[in-house]
């Protein structure tokens, strides 16, 4: 049993959702042959194949353990409602976001500092998974295995063969959008805002570079407003409409990425992820991805890359010693190659793994660990952020933007605000 159960009212509202749960065993048990499952409940549905590859490698090299991995669609609603169940699956592999940070602040999660493995993980990503939850913790409760990466996307060969240089300030990205968009040939930037998430791209790059790193502990401590932070952020994000496609938020995510595929557009404000979507159309493109030159100063530019995935052992689990052994097999560098050669993905690990070349002009800030995780991991999804930003970018109304940002945070992270504050008057 937990020693603080979840909630129906703190984490559901799921309705149908949980006749979901019947596909799946409970925690690590004894199966009829004598081996131990070990059940891993992933979100990562594009990533089917290469868990299915690992799960029957695995299995085919073990005779005391067996895995299973499943991918459900809306996994993390199943997962949810597994968790009123009491019904754990042994591991879960999710993001480093809003919904990780609530499984550890309701202590569904283990502890797994004490997984040898541990040692091996960067720290740039062990701090981020630190800096997601809502107050300091002691221990760890999750195993960073991949990340992924957000800035620009540019098309490498249309650059060569023009000339132009990576941008390495705002106005000189402003400069190089006039000149683009003098020529005519094609648009400097594709947006493609139907789809309301993917405004969150842009929006986290730029502002990461603009805003301190607590700025939403910060807010939570009541401290400050979220009007102190996002006003020239927001301003850019403006700036950045004169540059795009007529009416943006008429096309989709697909459209933007196929746009951009066929050469209509020079950049893409984009992540790592939109990658194999752009490749599917154009399978020959040369893509590149440099970090968006929002900062102040050039050398204080810090790339996105959050925690994409990780494992994070349930509290319940029996057979920690066993899980171990799948993590390790996991984590093992011809594993880990695998799926981000699959998944263009980057390794939370140290190892010498040969990453995609659309990493090439981020190399470095990967290698000095100057990333910062995406500023939308903090934000709760009832607040609906990405609706509020696609409607300032519609009526340009920054003011109004700011004053309902603040607002609706305090009505949506009431909780949070209590505990960060509780925190804080005991330091």
């Amino acid at each position: 049993m937990l020693n603080k159960p979840i909630s129906r009212r703190s984490l559901l509202g799921l309705g149908a959702a949980g006749a979901a749960t019947l596909l799946f065993s409970g925690c690590a048990s004894e199966r009829a042959d004598g081996k131990i499952e070990v059940e891993i409940v992933s979100y990562k549905q594009e990533a089917v194949s290469i868990f299915e590859h690992l799960m029957e490698e695995f299995n085919a090299t073990h005779d005391d353990i067996y895995l299973n991995i499943t991918s459900p669609a809306d996994a993390v609603t199943i997962m949810k409602t597994r968790f009123v169940r009491e019904n754990y699956p042994d591991v879960i592999g999710i993001g480093g976001d809003a919904d990780y940070a609530s499984f550890v602040d309701s202590s569904i999660l283990a502890d797994v500092s004490d997984y040898e493995g541990m040692a091996n993980v960067q720290d740039a990503y062990k701090d981020i998974l630190k800096s997601v939850t809502y107050i300091p913790m002691d221990g760890i409760y999750g195993v960073p295995y991949v990340a992924n990466a957000a800035g620009m996307l540019y098309n490498k060969d249309m650059f060569e063969e023009k000339g132009w240089t990576i941008p390495e300030t705002w106005d000189e990205m402003i400069d190089l959008f006039d000149e683009i968009k003098a020529e005519g040939e094609v648009l400097p930037i594709y947006l493609g805002y139907l789809d309301t998430w993917t405004i969150l791209s842009p929006w986290n790059s730029i502002t990461i570079n603009m805003v301190p790193a607590d700025h939403c502990r910060q807010v939570n401590a009541g401290t400050a407003k979220f009007a102190d932070f996002y006003r020239k952020p927001a301003e850019r994000m403006l700036q950045l409409l004169d540059y795009a496609e007529d009416g943006p938020f008429a096309y989709s995510y697909n459209d933007a990425c196929t746009a951009f595929a066929r050469g209509q557009a020079a950049m893409y404000p984009c992540g790592s992820f939109a990658v194999p979507q752009i490749l599917s159309v154009n399978p020959d493109m040369n893509i590149g991805m440099f970090a968006m030159p929002s900062a102040d100063n050039p050398d204080d530019r810090i790339v996105v890359s959050g925690v994409d995935l990780q494992w994070c052992v349930a509290e319940t689990c029996e057979h920690k010693d066993a899980v171990y052994e799948v993590l390790s097999f996991l984590n093992e560098q011809e594993n880990v190659q695998t799926y981000i050669d699959d998944q263009r993905a980057l390794p939370c690990s140290e190892g010498d793994y040969e990453l995609d070349p659309l990493f090439d002009d981020i190399k470095t800030f990967l290698d000095a660990g100057q990333v910062l995780d995406y500023l939308d991991h903090s934000y709760q999804s009832s607040m609906a952020c990405d609706a509020q930003l696609q409607t300032m970018l519609l009526n340009g109304d920054i003011d109004a933007f700011l004053e309902k940002w603040d607002t609706d945070w305090q009505r949506y992270n009431r909780n949070v605000i209590r505990k960060v504050q509780e925190y804080e008057s005991q330091q």
